[in-house]
């Protein structure tokens, strides 16, 4: 799904106007699905060929600190942290072998540095215009530059509550929606991809805004593109 999305963000950038586009991912590039692995080098490689830029999300975060801390290891195994470790090509048969001790003294060895030291470097912010970008939301009672990682990263219920306008409209992703939640205020990207086969992109284009969705079908992976 993220390959066939990428390829229908490349086309309907190609079949626009040239502009200096910017794609701006925001985060939980890992877990849930069957090749984190592969979704960490491609979203590498996407990044040599243009200007990409990935923000951490919570999923991220739990993964790098699963190398320094067993009992977040222990909490990110419940949360599809199991698939994201098999995805580094341990054998299944092997991991099951393995004791929680085992695992996280072997976690270096399983997932090579340059994955890691990539996923480190993801960013906590993008702004852009009217618009700022985030993981999960921000503090509605806190100024953009003075807001706190673990709220970029973790936020939900205070933020998706809150009424009043932001300095900026918030693009996020990290609590689901049936579609595309667009608010005054704020823009809810994530489609829950990994149960609804649905992955989504939004394009903001001056004042124009349209979605790019990879949708999972029984014989096929379709690009839809809505207005």
């Amino acid at each position: 799904m993220f390959d066939a999305l990428i390829e229908g963000i490349e086309a309907d950038d190609a079949a626009c106007r040239p502009a200096n586009t910017t794609v701006v991912m925001l985060g939980d590039l890992i877990d849930r699905g069957p090749d984190s692995a592969g979704v960490i080098r491609r979203a590498r490689d996407w990044c040599e060929r243009r200007r990409v830029r990935i923000l951490m999300g919570n999923h991220e975060e739990m993964f790098l600190q699963s190398f320094e801390d067993i009992e977040v290891l222990r909490h990110f195994l419940k949360h599809g942290g199991r698939e994201t470790i098999l995805s580094f090509g341990i054998k299944r048969k092997k991991f099951n072998e393995l004791s929680l001790k085992q695992l996280f003294r072997q976690m270096p060895r399983i997932v090579p540095e340059a994955d890691r030291a990539f996923l480190a470097s993801l960013e906590g912010m993008v702004t852009a215009g009217d618009y700022a970008f985030v993981h999960a939301g921000i503090d509605p009672g806190v100024p953009l530059s003075e807001q706190k990682r673990a709220d970029l990263l973790w936020i939900r219920e205070r933020f998706l509550r809150h009424r009043g306008p932001f300095e900026k409209i918030i693009v996020h992703g990290h609590t689901i929606f049936d579609k595309v939640e667009y608010r005054g205020h704020r823009i809810g990207v994530d489609t829950g991809a990994f149960r609804s086969g649905v992955l989504s992109a939004l394009v903001l284009e001056g004042e124009t805004r349209r979605v790019i969705q990879s949708v999972m079908t029984e014989s096929a992976i379709l690009i839809r593109n809505e207005g």
